[in-house]
């Protein structure tokens, strides 16, 4: 963390640390996290693809966020990506068949850097991943699509080492113990509780993942370290509100554990 956080220079420009874009569908408050955690790790500029329809329910979420409200269809999402850095998917998206054929097309078209998660694991395959500087943020049920997993965690790495190396992407498995693997290199964090079972904290760690794609780190190392930072800032949380932990709380102190 240290090595990547280094002191930025004093004629920096507005995008010079990533632009990273996050594609929205059928809910708003996912996307919206995912943004907020990613601008909260370093990114410079975080711009949402969002329906005509939800674009403003989103931004008014906080001044922070830029939303472009888009019909949705292929040629639009492509030319909002081409600003872009990297972009996240999969967070909020839905489930609309339409909407994840347009998902597949564009993840087996792009060569930008992804973090992937959610419903948009489900049109992932070895024939549009292989290769690509992704990494793919599944828990243990959305791993299900690509291996088996028991309660061993010797066991489990094989098992995602395995479907690393099969889709040529990096794997970060989330759980009690984070498994990290590109299919050759694997790295276990142990960061993070048992009250980050709260809903949207996913989106938080994509969010982080991707805006350190965005600032220019290789896929490994951005999921090794987002898996880090989000872990320790759930941590920190916590132990001021237990149960009552929020994924909010956990985008809070991202900076806090950044410094």
């Amino acid at each position: 963390m240290k090595d990547f956080y280094k002191e930025r220079p004093k004629n920096s420009h507005k995008g010079d640390f990533g632009r990273l874009a996050v594609i929205a569908y059928e809910y708003t408050g996912a996307p919206a996290l995912v943004a907020m955690a990613a601008l909260r790790s370093g990114v410079d500029i975080v711009e949402i693809i969002a329906p005509k329809e939800k674009a403003s329910t989103i931004a008014s979420f906080s001044p922070n966020l830029i939303v472009r409200p888009v019909v949705f269809s292929l040629e639009n999402i492509e030319k909002e990506l081409q600003r872009a850095d990297a972009f996240c998917v999969g967070s909020g998206l839905g489930k609309d068949k339409k909407v994840l054929g347009i998902v597949k097309k564009i993840i087996s078209k792009t060569k930008k850097p992804c973090a992937i998660d959610a419903d948009a694991l489900g049109v992932v395959d070895k024939k549009n991943l292989k290769g690509k500087p992704f990494v793919l943020t599944p828990h243990r049920k959305e791993f299900e699509i690509f291996g088996k997993l028991i309660e061993n965690i010797e066991q489990n790495k094989k098992a995602v080492e395995k479907a690393a190396k099969n889709l040529g992407v990096v794997i970060l498995l989330k759980g009690p113990t984070d498994i990290i693997s590109d299919g050759t290199n694997t790295k276990l964090n142990k960061t993070g509780n048992p009250y980050m079972t709260k809903g949207g904290t996913g989106d938080v760690l994509t969010g982080i993942v991707g805006s350190l794609l965005a600032q220019g780190l290789k896929p490994f190392r951005a999921a090794c370290l987002g898996a880090y930072i989000s872990g320790l800032a759930g941590d920190a949380v916590s132990k001021e509100k237990g149960p009552g932990l929020l994924a909010t709380d956990v985008i809070e102190k991202i900076p806090d554990i950044i410094k």
